[in-house]
């Protein structure tokens, strides 16, 4: 008996055999397309692409001989300012991209460091990491530069170190800004349990794409969002596929033990320059709220509260707040948000 192929007129069998051959071609292409879409990265971020190119800043410091990778943007018509941009803990230089370009666009030259631990930067086997090494690398980094005095804007993570920062070197800054900065609550004083750093570890080992879109999409961008955003999912996963996954998520948890232990929100009123405050009010980020009993963890992360307290302590402060923003304003709303920085940075007073 005939198959029911060899029934089909010819032109029907080409046709068949074109859809199979392109199936064929499909299937064989997936694998490759997979891993363009989870791709892994080295240890420093090897493979991932930054917007400008990429120097390095050589030191040493712990008994450690340390590369502390950055970015060096020339403005488009000079100002005679410089802007410094201190990145967050699940972010890199890289993700300040529309912001540098904003910044660069208005006539500052703009500094975007990858801190030690993080991106492409050395992940040292051994550190003691605290925001006053932090604060001293990235002077050590503007020192070499020739950058006296800056602008200096942190997000997330990067807020406290920024606080830390024009606390050591108030002669330095210019004017301080800060971006949905985590830190504005003591977590252990409000009964966040401690971790050990063998505990974060372990935590960080599981860390995958889906875990990081979830938390981002939640927090960063207020339950909303878009395809470019993934850019930045990958950037992070890709690490934690690689390589050096394993020094990776060691650093990651050392450097939650520093940010758990090393609250600045008791020295916010010792800052003298003046702070531009900016809010995404539907963040609600907060170091180890998964670990925090339910009747605590419903009090931590409220930026509408924490942001005017905030604000209330800093002696020259001007609070900006958007309403319908999470946790990375810069890169969920960057017109609006950089109209407000630029403006906010553009003034000549701290005043409310």
């Amino acid at each position: 008996m005939a198959d029911g192929f060899s029934l089909l007129t010819w032109p029907a069998q080409r046709v068949v055999l074109g859809l199979l051959l392109l199936l064929l071609l499909l299937l064989s292409a997936a694998p490759a397309r997979a891993a363009e879409a989870e791709p892994a990265y080295g240890p420093e971020l090897q493979g991932f692409d930054y917007p400008w190119p990429v120097a390095h800043f050589r030191l040493s410091s712990q008994g450690e001989a340390l590369d502390m990778a950055y970015m060096d943007v020339a403005p488009a018509r000079p100002n005679g300012r410089t802007a410094v941009l201190l990145h967050g803990k699940n972010f890199c230089a890289a993700t300040w991209q529309g912001t540098i370009s904003a910044l660069s666009a208005a006539g500052y030259r703009v500094i975007a460091p990858d801190q030690i631990g993080f991106c492409k930067s050395t992940k040292p086997t051994h550190y003691q990491y605290s925001f006053q090494q932090l604060a001293g690398n990235t002077q050590a980094l503007l020192a070499s530069l020739g950058v006296t005095r800056a602008v200096v804007i942190g997000h997330s993570t990067g807020g406290m170190l920024a606080i830390r920062y024009a606390l050591m070197y108030p002669d330095r800054v210019e004017r301080l800004v800060l971006v949905d900065p985590i830190g504005l609550e003591d977590w252990k004083a409000k009964g966040v349990p401690w971790q050990s750093v063998d505990a974060w570890y372990r935590q960080e080992l599981g860390t995958t794409a889906e875990r990081i879109r979830a938390y981002e999409r939640a927090t960063y961008y207020a339950g909303t969002w878009a395809p470019a955003y993934e850019r930045w999912v990958q950037m992070l996963a890709g690490m934690y596929r690689g390589p050096g996954r394993d020094r990776v998520a060691w650093n990651s948890a050392l450097l939650y033990d520093m940010i758990y232990t090393q609250p600045v929100i008791y020295e916010l009123k010792q800052l003298r320059m003046p702070v531009l405050l900016m809010i995404g009010d539907k963040d609600t980020s907060a170091l180890g709220k998964a670990q925090a009993p339910p009747a605590v963890r419903a009090t931590l992360g409220n930026y509408p509260v924490l942001g005017k307290a905030a604000a209330a302590r800093i002696p020259h402060a001007r609070l900006i707040e958007f309403p319908d923003l999470g946790h990375a304003p810069m890169i969920q709303a960057p017109d609006r948000f950089h109209a407000a920085l630029l403006d906010g940075i553009a003034r000549g007073d701290g005043a409310r």
